[in-house]
């Protein structure tokens, strides 16, 4: 047990640090550009990250994910809202494990 809380005290203290260092260290404004660039795109980035695997784990069968996942990628390029992806792609994962089973 004193494995557990040693290992939750270390997870603390790294996730404190990793949220408390940026803001004591860096006090100026970021100027460069090729680091703004950056540090704009590390949200979707990470977001991204954390989903992928989730998309194609989700389903049945890793077809009915892939299909779900390139209909949520083409409805969100043309502008679709969140919820209508959402749908459609529910839709489409659907009718492709209905006819895979």
């Amino acid at each position: 047990m004193n494995n557990a809380i040693f290992y939750i005290l270390v997870m603390a203290i790294v996730t404190y640090l990793i949220r408390v260092l940026p803001l004591t260290l860096v006090r100026v404004e970021i100027k460069n550009i090729y680091i703004k660039s950056f540090l704009h795109y590390v949200p979707y980035v990470t977001l991204a990250v954390m989903i992928f695997p989730a998309i194609l784990n989700s389903t049945a069968t890793f077809w009915s994910a892939l299909v779900g996942f390139i209909v949520a990628i083409v409805f969100s390029y043309f502008g679709a809202s969140i919820v209508t992806v959402a749908l459609i792609t529910c839709v489409a994962v659907f009718i492709v494990e209905l006819f895979l089973y």
